[in-house]
Parts: C-alpha cells; sequence; structure tokens
C-alpha cells in the first residue's frame, strides 16, 4: 500500500510499505482522511521525539471492515497506572501516540487499537471527521484553564487549533474573543470564525490567553496580556525555552497551565462538535500530494492555513 513516510531529518517521501499486522485486539482502518499536525512539521525538522523511518498521522478517521464510519483517537494508554486510574490516561507515564510510537494514518490504511474508535455521526463529512482530534484538544485546553464565564479570551496564533480555540470561546460565551497571527489571510478567518478583532498582536487585557504557538515570545506575550490574576494555557510545542517574566506572575498572581491531549470523554465530545463549526478553511489533498504538501508547510509556508490527507 502507499504511505507517506518520514524517512530522514525533513525529509518525507510516498513510498510502498507492507500492510499493516492487525492483532487480535486491533482492527484495521481503510484512512479516508489525515490531518498534518504542526507537531509533526516541527518533529520532521528535529528528530527526537519521533524517529524514522515512521509513518506519522495522529489525526485521522476512515471506514471499518464492517463498515463503521469512524474518528480515531490516537492516545493509547497502559489502562493501570495511577494516572489512567484517575481518568487522565492522557498523561500516563507509558501512554503510545499512534502516528508517533507506531504507524499512523498518512497511508491507504491503519491497525488500530479496537477501543480507539469512535463511530461517527450519520452524515458527517470526512473534513469534519479529520478535524476532530485537534477539536478534542481545544475542548482539553477550554476545560484545563477553567474558564470563568463571560471571560475575556486571547489566543495567540491562527493556526488549526488557535481557530478552533476560538471558535470554542465564542461557542462558550465568551465576553471577548481576540486572536493574534503574523498571517493577514490566517487572522482575516479568526474574525471570520468568530474572533471580535485578530491582528498581528494582542492588544489589552485578557482573562484566560492560549498560546497555540510555543515559543519564548509568544508565552512571554500571553502572560504580558494578561488581567491581574489571570491564567495563560501554553500548549503549542515549538520550542523548550519560556521566556516569560517571573517576577510580574508572583506580582499579579498569574497562572501559566499546560494543556496536552485529551480524555476520551472530551473526544467523544469533539466528535459532536466537529459537525457544528465552520471549517472552510481546510484545503483536502490526495496522499500522492502529500510530500509536496508537508514539505512546504514545514520550510515555512504559511498557506493551506490545514491540510487533510486523503488517500
Amino acid at each position: 500500500m502507499k504511505a507517506l513516510v518520514f524517512t530522514a531529518p525533513s525529509v518525507v517521501e510516498l513510498h510502498d510499505v507492507d500492510e499493516p499486522s492487525v492483532r487480535a485486539d486491533e482492527i484495521l482502518v481503510e484512512v479516508a482522511a489525515a490531518g498534518i499536525c504542526g507537531s509533526e512539521l516541527h518533529g520532521v525538522r528535529t528528530p527526537g521525539f519521533r524517529t524514522p523511518p515512521l509513518v506519522m498521522g495522529h489525526e485521522f478517521a476512515g471506514t471499518t471492515p464492517d463498515g463503521r464510519r469512524v474518528a480515531v483517537n490516537p492516545i493509547v494508554s497502559c489502562g493501570r497506572c495511577d494516572m489512567c486510574g484517575r481518568g487522565r490516561g492522557h498523561l500516563c507515564r507509558r501512554r503510545a501516540l499512534i502516528g508517533v510510537h507506531r504507524p499512523g494514518g498518512f497511508a491507504e490504511r491503519a491497525a488500530v487499537p479496537a477501543s480507539a474508535v469512535h463511530v461517527l455521526p450519520p452524515g458527517m463529512g470526512w473534513t469534519a471527521a479529520g478535524l476532530i482530534e485537534p477539536i478534542a484538544y481545544a475542548v482539553h485546553t477550554w476545560n484545563v484553564a477553567q474558564v470563568p464565564e463571560g471571560a475575556r479570551i486571547g489566543v495567540i496564533g491562527c493556526g488549526s487549533i488557535g481557530l478552533l480555540c476560538v471558535q470554542l470561546a465564542r461557542a462558550r460565551g465568551a465576553a471577548v474573543v481576540a486572536a493574534a497571527d503574523v498571517s493577514r489571510r490566517r487572522a482575516a478567518i479568526a474574525e471570520r470564525v468568530g474572533a471580535d478583532v485578530a491582528g498581528p498582536a494582542l492588544t489589552g487585557e485578557f482573562d484566560v490567553v492560549f498560546d497555540a504557538v510555543g515559543l519564548p515570545a509568544t508565552r512571554a506575550g500571553a502572560l504580558a496580556r494578561l488581567a491581574p490574576g489571570g491564567t495563560a494555557v501554553w500548549l503549542g510545542l515549538l520550542s523548550p525555552e519560556s521566556g516569560f517574566d517571573g517576577a510580574d506572575l508572583v506580582r499579579s498572581e498569574k497562572r501559566v497551565l499546560g494543556s496536552f491531549g485529551y480524555t476520551p470523554g472530551e473526544f467523544a465530545a469533539a466528535v459532536t462538535l466537529a459537525g457544528e463549526w465552520d471549517l472552510g478553511w481546510v484545503d483536502t489533498f490526495p496522499l500522492a500530494d502529500g510530500a509536496r504538501v508537508f514539505t512546504d508547510l514545514m520550510n515555512g509556508g504559511t498557506e493551506p492555513v490545514k491540510a487533510l490527507l486523503t488517500p
């Protein structure tokens, strides 16, 4: 079968690979849509968390042999540790990620744990299904922040996660939603999907700021735009450096929280939400074009905002 394979630092290639081996507790998914994530672009440039050769793709949906249309939760936890026992399997110390530690959805077919599939609502298109995983990420980030009613929300970075955070904030009744991105087109999309204002930088004060970029400058910017007692949630992973003013954190009782993944319940909630939001900013490409699209984005391209590969 055909698969997009991470073969070396900064290199992805379309290859013929062996069919997946399906264990007794697994199910084969015929992939219909697989999203390219920013973490994958960064991971291919700087290998470490992901090791070549690897078929990546942790945001995907498709069809099972018995005809069910499903989305795949890529977080595979042990089910036995203290975190799993507390319902926080996404923080399991022995977790594995489909598309990171085992072959993922950038292929015609993928073998996944039977417990990882979620049946799609009737009539849901593959574009919405392919965005369920990042929507679950946005839902978890909102829950981590414990957003107060009528909060003023800022979002830094208008890639797919940032845009989904904007839409979630608007849907949850935020008093103000502002977004920032250096790309004028992405900022314009943020306004179309729910931001009151969007531009190259946040201005004003916010009760909660989501940093969907993950650079020292954006992390510092998230804290700088917080009102006293506010909360910054970091979900971007572009850099390990923080770059923030610790004294300001103390004097203004600001909080910084990290957000990673989602619980099974949040993934299930995302299955419902995916059919309700504006996803017109998502573009689809055949798997055969995957290497070109991935490489363009990895080398700094800003278009498309979100690419789905369709084997």
